[in-house]
């Protein structure tokens, strides 16, 4: 009877868990930097003229118009949902994702191994942020089910 009370208690704990003040600094300074660089320097272009980058890609790499939109929309959303604290931890899931992906784009696609490099350790940073803020993740479920 114990085990499952202390169980439960600690999956309470776990679910509850917050970052310390030092860390939850260290983390909103990752969150507001690398939201503004999605929104601003990633995202915002593929928006705001996405011919003109289709036209200076590499010829090995090439996407389709509605896909390069499509991605620049998710790096916007997942920008901005690194700015909403409730969103955050979600939003760093997402980013991480797609982060990989474009990793392997880098590799896979346009055979140039060295350039997956950095989108693998944004990947890594976003899940660590995912990880620090999954409390979060609880907190919206929570709210949207009642």
């Amino acid at each position: 009877m114990t085990t499952t009370t202390t169980a439960t208690a600690n999956f309470a704990d776990a679910v509850t868990y917050r970052p310390g003040k030092v860390r939850n600094r260290v983390l909103w300074t990752l969150q507001i930097v690398l939201g503004l660089f999605f929104i601003i320097a990633s995202g915002g272009p593929k928006l705001v003229m996405p011919n003109t980058l289709m036209e200076n890609a590499p010829a090995n790499l090439t996407i389709p118009l509605g896909l390069l939109i499509f991605i620049g929309v998710a790096e916007v959303a997942g920008g901005i949902g690194l700015l909403v604290p409730r969103l955050s931890a979600l939003a760093a899931a997402g980013l991480s994702l797609l982060t990989v992906l474009a990793a392997g784009s880098q590799v896979f696609l346009a055979d140039m191994p060295a350039m997956g490099i950095f989108p693998l350790v944004l990947a890594a940073i976003f899940a660590w942020i995912a990880y620090e803020r999954r409390a979060t993740i609880t907190e919206l479920r929570n709210s949207l089910s009642r």
